[in-house]
């Protein structure tokens, strides 16, 4: 599928055209592009370089007779192709990627020495790579989970990764239970079920036993964990870190990406119906968008706290399960990201793509949240493991723009052949190079900040970081309801699944009740369990009732219907101008729309016109689209009506809120009434609502009586 290309930087920055600090793009693809290996026209060799007169045949003692030894052609393909994988990720194994660039709006040099946010002229690449957390790498896109949203930037002062999540908090507050929350919520050890999902004994065991996770809790069980795209969500960096400017002035800041496609969610029966029918759902979604050109787009922000005003909240901004609601601190935009072009390969780039939060650039630091320093160890040391030792920055897709000159040699799969006699520092010998640069040069070296600390050493937790409910209750409180009906049904089918009835009792009971007993009642009720009357623990007040920032609801994004998919169903006898007069207008917003017909072979209209169709109803269902539209033309829908493919893709698109573009006997034959989203004729009238009812993303209204719907 040809991509849409442009003049804009989105493009062009990696076409090597004219655009501003192309220099250090091209770097970075130059890099790539060094060790990239294109076998058009090229003779068979071994790694060796030898010229493969056979490929088909071992070489044997007679045709019939035993292979022999000897054949070093064999036996290095074979031990290739044994030693091929490598240990996939503890977490965040099952992923995808692609590449990009970053560019600041403006000099925000009085907030930070970090020369990418200093130039908004400077293009940055970036590398994304979105992940799962809990499944292994073949598990499927869409299970109800955390989201990976790891970013690296390739500046010219080094690399930076941003490695962060979907959700701005996490189930822990301290690094030493890391390992136990992983093994909780992995498949249970003794029959390793369930694959990809949180619905099970050991993680509500956990969970229900360690009450700082209620707030992430709560965020995993909305629709937060269960995107329409990875293009439509947000990603945060979880962690309190510091930005410093040159005049050593630091101050907190939380990071933000918010994507212009808008935060937009699956329904759950969509969401596990797609993990059967396209395990791929979401990678095939983020490539074909690239592919298309419709680029996806993050804004980065941060919320910035003066080192003044640490503790003027009613939380610590050490502690990584509590957010800083935006109504108390706005988030400051300070560049945008596109994403542009698709991995070439996708072991190479996306599986050895290596993260680390400790990798920084001048201007930006850590502080004590106490996940964050277990994490600065935990990356790298995965890393070592995974790829083979600590060489793994020299991975082409690791490698960084700046040059990186030192004194660490040797080691597994060195790449580099470092020229001089000394390998220490200092030396006089190489004339005393590599050399320190002094933290006060121009373009200076990294200098940590310089926090005063007067401590014991003592194993204990912050009191400040003792609250564990009020912001799960401004959580809950602030969702739509819709939004709260979709976290009891989630909370229902999750404990559902719990065999053990007390470990269901004191999540209600004990995490649920402190949090809202509203709340606890209804999960309660679907559980057959009594209700609670009373909290557990008493739970201090927010400083807020609600955050409207907190639904998606509130965030339909500013590129309208762009890239989104249309179902548009067609049978023989289908008004040829009707089906031209609404994919035309659905292009015309940027939409894609795709012929669907009874089968994957042509369709007839009714002039005779023959319409080559993208894939028959059967092979790409209604919940891989973001709206349904029926043209015209009364043998089509007569057929239409008639076909038990045609009419369940319909119920069941109706069932999941799409926006829909219906004749009125159609509509009539399914017993449907037009609504919102369920607009009649194909007229400039009807796409226009079709159009808003898909900007919304959902035909909210309609949900109620939508369920007693059978699809």
């Amino acid at each position: 599928m040809p991509s849409k290309k442009t003049d804009s930087p989105k493009h062009s920055q990696l076409a090597g055209t004219d655009t501003p600090d192309r220099a250090n793009t091209n770097a970075k693809v130059q890099s790539l592009e060094d060790v990239r290996s294109d076998a058009t026209g090229q003779a068979l060799r071994t790694n060796q370089g030898v010229r493969i007169a056979d490929n088909q045949n071992t070489l044997k003692a007679g045709d019939r007779g035993p292979s022999l030894l000897e054949d070093f052609i064999m036996r290095e393909k074979i031990t290739h192709f044994d030693h091929e994988r490598i240990p996939e990720r503890i977490v965040h194994a099952r992923g995808t990627g692609a590449h990009g660039y970053f560019q600041s709006y403006g000099n925000h040099s009085a907030l930070t020495k970090a020369g990418f946010l200093q130039d908004p002229a400077k293009i940055t690449p970036v590398f994304v790579r979105f992940s799962t957390v809990q499944g292994p790498r073949g598990s499927a896109d869409t299970v109800r989970d955390v989201r990976g949203f790891a970013v690296k930037f390739y500046t010219d002062e080094g690399n930076f990764d941003l490695v962060g999540n979907n959700m701005p908090v996490f189930f822990i507050q301290d690094a030493i239970k890391f390992p136990d929350f992983v093994h909780a919520v992995k498949p249970e050890p003794h029959n390793e079920i369930p694959t990809g999902a949180s619905a099970h004994d050991t993680f509500w065991d956990f969970v229900s036993l360690v009450p700082e996770s209620a707030h992430m809790v709560m965020w995993a069980m909305s629709d937060r964990a269960i995107p329409r795209s990875l293009r439509m969500m947000e990603g945060f960096g979880v962690h309190t870190f510091r930005l410093i400017n040159d005049q050593g002035v630091a101050s907190f800041v939380k990071f933000h990406w918010k994507p212009r496609q808008g935060v937009h969610s699956l329904l759950w029966d969509e969401a596990q119906k797609l993990a059967g029918k396209d395990a791929d759902f979401q990678r095939r979604d983020l490539w074909e968008a690239i592919e298309t050109g419709d680029y996806p787009e993050w804004e980065l922000g941060v919320q910035i706290v003066p080192e003044a005003d640490e503790h003027k909240f009613d939380f610590d901004l050490l502690d990584p399960t509590k957010i800083i609601p935006e109504e108390l601190v706005p988030v400051t935009p300070l560049g945008k990201m596109v994403l542009n072009r698709n991995p070439d390969n996708f072991f190479a780039e996306v599986e050895q793509v290596a993260f680390c939060p400790g990798h920084i650039v001048p201007g930006i630091d850590f502080t004590n949240d106490p996940l964050l320093q277990g994490r600065l160890f935990s990356y790298t040391d995965t890393q070592l493991s995974r790829l083979g030792g600590p060489n793994f920055h020299q991975i082409p897709i690791n490698r960084p723009v700046a040059p990186n000159h030192n004194n660490q040699r040797d080691a597994l799969h060195q790449h580099v052949v470092h020229k001089g006699r000394a390998s220490y520092e200092p030396n006089s010998i190489d004339g005393g190079w590599p050399k320190e640069t002094p933290p006060a040069a121009q373009d200076g070296g990294f200098e940590s900040y310089q926090e005063r600390i007067d401590a014991h050493k003592i194993r204990q937790r912050s009191e400040s970081f003792g609250d564990h409910f009020s912001q799960a209750r401004l959580f809950f409180q602030s969702m739509s309801p819709t939004e709260q009906h979709h976290i009891i049904k989630a909370y229902s089918f999750e404990l559902g699944k719990v065999e053990r009835e007390a470990i269901r009792a004191r999540e209600v009971n004990e995490i649920l009740a402190n949090i809202d007993l509203k709340l606890a009642a209804a999960v309660a009720a679907n559980l057959g369990l009594p209700a609670p009357t009373a909290v557990t623990v008493q739970v201090k007040g927010s400083q807020l009732a609600q955050s409207p920032a907190l639904s998606q609801l509130n965030h339909p994004g500013v590129v309208g219907i762009k890239g989104r998919k249309i179902a548009v169903l067609v049978a023989d006898g289908v008004d040829a101008g009707s089906v031209d007069r609404l994919v035309k207008a659905l292009e015309a917003h940027s939409a894609r729309p795709l012929l669907l017909g009874p089968t994957s072979a042509p369709v007839k209209a009714a002039d005779g016109t023959q319409l080559p169709v993208a894939a028959s109803m059967e092979g790409m269902p209604s919940i891989m689209f973001d709206g349904i539209v029926v043209p015209g033309g009364k043998a089509s829908t007569d057929a239409l009506a008639a076909s038990g493919l045609a009419k369940h893709f319909l119920l069941e698109g109706y069932k999941h809120l799409k926006a829909m573009v219906l004749t009125r006997e159609l509509s009539g034959s399914l017993g449907l009434k037009e609504d919102k989203g369920l607009v009649l004729g194909d007229d400039q009238g009807a796409v226009d609502a079709f159009v808003k009812a898909v900007e919304g993303h959902r035909v909210w209204e309609r949900e109620a009586a939508a369920e007693a719907v059978p699809a």
